[in-house]
């Protein structure tokens, strides 16, 4: 398979691309449900602080997301990954880049700092990577109720190239959000890894 360079990590075009995504390494934390749910929202904040004290403030991280089904659930493609399984079955990975030299006991120190109201004594914080990868990938813009319609076009675009998913759908959310967060403005990248 022909690629683009290795694009940046917090970047994709408006319209679906095929690039190559960098290896990342992050702070994560699993879990399983749907999104939107108290859970949810309670492990994004958790690796959100947890990542915001290993780099001693500053801005808030981009968030990013992780989602599969269960083994034995049907297949999905690109297109109709929400729609044929039950979204409640999703099984997630909560991520937040964090420094490539980044060592387990520094993650532990960070995650003691942050002493987040988030943090429940379940809960594993995680080093994790994604290593380089060819993935198709698009920019949404709007709320995350429409994104069925961006990953049906995405979807398209792998299709018409022979490509399947080939891992966990990763969405990349590049603006903090809270649950009563106005979703008009946010943006989201649509990643898929496929082969």
């Amino acid at each position: 398979m022909t690629t683009s360079p290795v694009t940046p990590h917090l970047h994709a075009a408006d319209e679906p691309e095929l690039v190559r995504s960098p290896t990342i390494r992050y702070a994560a934390v699993l879990g399983s449900g749907a999104p939107g749910s108290d859970e949810f929202y309670r492990k994004k904040l958790l690796v959100a602080d947890v990542a915001r004290a290993l780099a001693a403030g500053g801005a808030d991280p981009a968030v990013e997301i992780q989602y599969w089904y269960p083994e034995g659930s049907a297949h999905v493609e690109i297109a109709d990954f929400y729609s044929i399984n039950p979204v409640p079955s999703l099984e997630y990975r909560v991520l937040a880049a964090i420094p490539d030299d980044t060592a387990a006991e520094e993650l532990a120190a960070a995650r003691e700092r942050a002493a987040s109201t988030s943090d429940a004594a379940g809960d594993a914080v995680e080093l994790f990577m994604i290593p380089a990868q060819d993935v198709v990938q698009v920019m949404h813009h709007g709320p995350f109720a429409d994104e069925f319609a961006t990953l049906a076009k995405l979807g398209a675009f792998a299709a018409a190239r022979g490509l399947h998913r080939h891992g966990p759908h990763h969405e990349v959310h590049l603006d903090a959000f809270r649950r009563d967060t106005p979703q008009g403005s946010l943006r989201t990248i649509l990643r898929d890894p496929v082969a």
